[in-house]
């Protein structure tokens, strides 16, 4: 795969050094410019190869594979597809699932050399408790325990335990069932530092410690493109990567 700077990389995907590492975007149309940001911001700082897919519900359910209703609590179209990722993943290597509001400002090197293989899933062991009502375009905003957790998730894709991620059980098993985990014991989710999934409004930066600064910011209130959250943390950030992206589709345009 060649990047921006002209450069090949490779790095192993469990072993193989062929494949890039699959990253799927939980993707929602009310948030299509929220997804691209995100899929700039990995690409523009990746040094190794990265395969990056967005789960769309209408192509699942074109496929198939997903058929499940849509209740009022569910703020975004990937509440539960995001659990195929394993299935998607042809239940082989490590892949990672993120919601659709990040933005990266590390390269996704640095997270993979994190993985541990003695593991099913790894991420963020998040304490959050949300004090707004609503969040994004005016979605109720649910309180539940390992809320966030499912947001950002390095699969282990074939660990047996992860395997039993079928079609059928993502259609089927309760909200608390999958983003609890809990077709996992609480020793096989391996932990990751929270500055992989900084949540804008709640996680803080340490001033003159660099080791708090976000690598990912996840702007799960809602970010910029929103209008009522225009005037977020790290706004300026987003709206920089965002007018990057916007110039970067307009030179392979022309």
């Amino acid at each position: 795969m060649t990047l921006a700077n002209g450069e090949a990389h490779q790095v192993t995907n469990n072993g193989d050094l062929s494949k890039p590492f699959k990253i799927f975007v939980g993707y929602d149309p009310r948030e299509d410019l929220a997804y691209e940001v995100c899929r700039h911001s990995i690409l523009k700082r990746s040094s190794v190869p990265v395969e990056i897919t967005p789960i769309v519900q209408s192509d699942l359910r074109e496929k198939g594979l997903y058929w499940r209703e849509r209740n009022k609590l569910e703020s975004t179209e990937f509440s539960f597809s995001r659990f195929l990722t394993p299935y998607l993943a042809n239940y082989n290597g490590w892949a990672l699932f993120i919601d659709c509001d990040f933005l990266y400002l590390a390269d996704i090197k640095e997270l993979m050399e994190l993985i541990d293989d003695k593991y099913a899933i790894m991420c963020v062991h998040h304490d959050y408790t949300p004090k707004e009502t609503t969040k994004m375009d005016g979605a109720v905003q649910t309180l539940y325990p390992r809320k966030n957790w499912s947001s950002m998730v390095l699969y282990n894709c074939g660990h047996p335990k992860n395997k039993g991620l079928t079609p059928e059980v993502v259609n089927n098993q309760t909200g608390a069932f999958l983003h609890r985990f809990q077709w996992l014991e609480d020793d096989e989710i391996g932990s990751i530092p929270s500055i992989w999934n900084f949540l804008e409004g709640h996680n803080k930066v340490v001033e003159n410690d660099s080791k708090t600064f976000p690598k990912a910011i996840h702007y799960t209130r809602g970010g910029p493109w929103f209008e009522a959250w225009k005037n977020c943390e790290f706004a300026d950030l987003w709206l920089n990567e965002m007018h990057d992206y916007i110039e970067e589709k307009k030179l392979n345009a022309s």
